[in-house]
């Protein structure tokens, strides 16, 4: 994807901030992706075998992921770190601090933390200037474990809507491939990552809008169109769903969420250096699907 379509379709961090502070009341009423992503990361760091001193849940939302963590490791000083500042306010009870800052840039000494957990902040942001940030904040043996959606994430809206128009209406995803060659770029090392799907369905399409909005997953990219969506461009995407539920053999809308899940280390030291650009994909995960439905 050419960079200048990459940051048009990437959303605006002002107003990304904004519909994050507003979606604070209603988040955990529909963040059933971020949670299911935040198991599967929590899940992976047992094969790390790190006992951190300094951990960071990046773009931290309700603190569910700093909590979770500061169970886990109970010795390590937590931060739970948010650009919204609403979702800190309403965030769980813990033994983390909040802190409000951007993932761009890190109110983070270099060389500070020894696990960076970014569970679903790479949608939100160029790759490139998170990777970047990680290698400047993680000290040696440091690792970054992150989740983000794949280019196929609601791949059926992506495919509706260019039947009714040409503007962006869904915010820009990397594939595997090409994030794991960004973070060598950066600087991180020994990257690894995998892949899964998730199926979410619905009886009707106002209920997938109704659970975008409560997490605040809508529409923010920074080329996306200014004005309100016209009732006839709205009846030719809701029209081209249909079709495209009818063709799949069912009355149910079904949508897509592709889970990508990564680690890297920072400068590991005494190691085996690795081969720039090589990616470390467990085969058996691709392709699998979870088989979950939201109703």
């Amino acid at each position: 994807m050419p960079a200048l379509s990459a940051e048009l379709a990437l959303p605006d961090p002002v107003q990304c901030r904004r519909r994050f502070d507003r979606a604070a009341p209603s988040f955990a009423s529909a963040s059933f992706v971020h949670d299911e992503a935040r198991r599967s990361l929590l899940a992976r760091l047992a094969g790390l075998r790190i006992a951190p001193g300094t951990l960071v849940d990046l773009g931290a939302a309700l603190g569910n992921g700093a909590a979770a963590l500061a169970a886990l490791y109970p010795e390590a000083r937590v931060l739970a770190i948010d650009s919204s500042r609403e979702m800190l306010r309403r965030a769980v009870a813990g033994d983390f601090a909040r802190i409000v800052g951007d993932a761009g840039g890190l109110p983070l000494p270099a060389a500070s933390v020894d696990l960076l957990f970014a569970n679903l902040v790479l949608p939100w942001m160029l790759p490139e200037a998170l990777f970047a940030e990680a290698r400047r904040v993680l000290k040696p043996e440091g690792v970054l474990v992150f989740s983000t959606l794949g280019p196929d994430t609601l791949g059926e809206l992506r495919q509706a809507w260019r039947k009714s128009d040409d503007a962006i209406h869904v915010h820009a995803c990397w594939d595997m491939a090409t994030l794991g060659d960004l973070a060598v770029r950066a600087g991180l090392e020994e990257p690894v990552l995998d892949v899964d799907r998730l199926r979410v369905s619905y009886t009707e399409l106002s209920h997938a809008i109704r659970d975008l909005r409560a997490c605040g997953a809508t529409n923010t990219a920074a080329g996306r169109r200014r004005g309100l969506t016209g009732r006839g461009r709205w009846h030719r995407f809701a029209e081209a769903l249909w079709e495209e539920r009818q063709t799949g053999g069912g009355q149910r809308l079904h949508l897509t969420v592709e889970l990508i899940f990564g680690q890297a280390f920072g400068s590991r030291r005494g190691r085996a250096e690795t081969v720039a650009g090589e990616i470390a994909v467990p085969l058996a995960k691709l392709g699998r699907s979870s088989g979950r439905e939201r109703r």
